[in-house]
């Protein structure tokens, strides 16, 4: 059993986060709408392995105290899963400084399709303990040459993927050609 925490994983994340707690895993899910939160508390079947936290990721002290209490309550994480919206370093200053810097630690960052052509500098302040990971949402082309973007089960497959083939870089669909983008 690990401890993971889970930053969006109430909305298209929901179903990677369910699949961590039905591994047997304890899963703190970090989400800022309600409505969102308590459909994913509705869906577990072993609310022992949940620890739902509202807070907003952008209101970086409350984030990384919050972060810091519920490693008090539950552990400290083993693994995170970061959907993290744009490149905010406070956001991830936040996130790093909350978590120890005594043990290895596996962080899958989440990007977005415009990732592929960016050079994210997230890597470069990530601390020798963390074990980097990056998937990189893409989007689908289909048999009639239209294009559409993942849908989240696609999303969640995606990741899980990810976590069992244990990779440093795993792409979820396609990124070329970059006009055929929705």
């Amino acid at each position: 059993m690990k401890n993971w925490l889970v930053i969006g994983g109430t909305g298209m994340l929901k179903d990677v986060s369910l699949w961590l707690i039905q591994q047997g895993n304890h899963v703190t899910v970090i989400g800022r709408q309600q409505k969102k939160m308590q459909n994913l508390i509705n869906e577990v079947k072993n609310d022992s392995k949940l620890s739902p936290l509202f807070v907003d990721y952008t209101n970086y002290n409350s984030f990384k105290l919050a972060l810091i209490e519920s490693q008090q309550t539950n552990g400290s994480f083993d693994c995170i899963i970061a959907w993290i919206h744009g490149s905010d370093k406070r956001v991830w200053e936040s996130l790093l400084e909350a978590i120890p810097t005594t043990k290895n630690i596996i962080i899958y960052h989440i990007k977005g399709s415009r990732s592929y052509l960016n050079n994210d500098r997230t890597k470069s302040y990530i601390p020798s303990n963390i074990i980097y990971r990056e998937v990189k949402l893409g989007f689908v082309i289909e048999k009639n040459n239209s294009s559409r973007w993942l849908t989240n089960n696609e999303i969640a497959q995606g990741i899980i993927d990810a976590i069992k083939q244990e990779i440093p870089e795993k792409h979820v669909g396609v990124f070329e050609p970059w006009n055929m983008r929705p």
